[in-house]
């Protein structure tokens, strides 16, 4: 699905401005990175995506969704086609790798036997299978974020959001965990990562949209990690 911004603004309150301005399309199977300072308004692009946040003004077309003019029922239909990596793992810590899997297929309401069977798939993708009756505290911050990764996949998503998903981990764990989203990515999925690491950046080169002050800096098609000043 397409991710189209046109003329996108948003403000909080009565004069925050988070977004403004913003035009901007993202083709299906694309890899991004979204860049920008503190403050930039990268969450709020992705929280506009992710129907956290509606637009003050402007259109966003995910596909054929207007995010601001879906029925509850679409709105629904809209969230299984996304995948959100969180920079924090969000995993649920009182249930193991495979529950944590699990608990999102039963909520989709997929059958026991679906629920072991595409559970244990993704673990195997992700290289968990071995771990997948360990709690989250018992696995490394590189395995916890496979996990997370593999939560996201396991609906097989048009789209993956992920927010710093290098975060904290050491460079070679952080190299495997984007190798693994490549390899998503290589697969069809469209992928919008908001990063700060500028050696991930730089090291794989791909389509970098730079955001200053809620407006888009600049778009580059294999950009490396350069803030403009402005």
């Amino acid at each position: 699905m397409d991710i189209k911004f046109t003329h996108v603004s948003k403000v909080f309150g009565k004069d925050t401005i988070a977004l403004e301005d913003v035009t901007t399309t993202i083709k299906t199977g694309e890899f991004v990175y979204l860049i920008g300072a503190t403050g930039s308004g990268k969450s709020t692009f992705m929280k506009t995506i992710s129907c956290e946040v509606l637009p003050t003004s402007g259109r966003v077309m995910v596909g054929n969704y207007d995010l601001a003019r879906m029925s509850s029922n679409e709105t629904a239909m809209y969230k299984r086609s996304l995948g959100i990596i969180f920079q924090d793992f969000a995993l649920l810590p009182q249930l193991t790798a495979f529950e944590n899997i699990a608990f999102i297929l039963e909520i989709l309401g997929l059958s026991p036997h679906d629920v072991r069977y595409h559970a244990g798939e993704v673990l195997h993708e992700v290289g968990l299978w071995s771990k997948k009756d360990l709690l989250p505290s018992f696995l490394s911050g590189g395995e916890q974020q496979r996990l997370a990764i593999a939560r996201a996949i396991v609906t097989e998503p048009d789209v993956i959001l992920a927010d710093e998903p290098t975060a904290s981990l050491d460079p070679r764990t952080a190299g495997a965990i984007m190798d693994l989203l490549f390899d998503i990515n290589a697969a069809g999925t469209t992928i919008i990562v908001s990063t700060h690491n500028m050696q991930i950046v730089n090291e794989f080169r791909h389509r970098v949209i730079e955001l200053s002050h809620g407006r888009i800096q600049r778009d580059d098609p294999n950009g490396g990690y350069s803030l403009c000043k402005n």
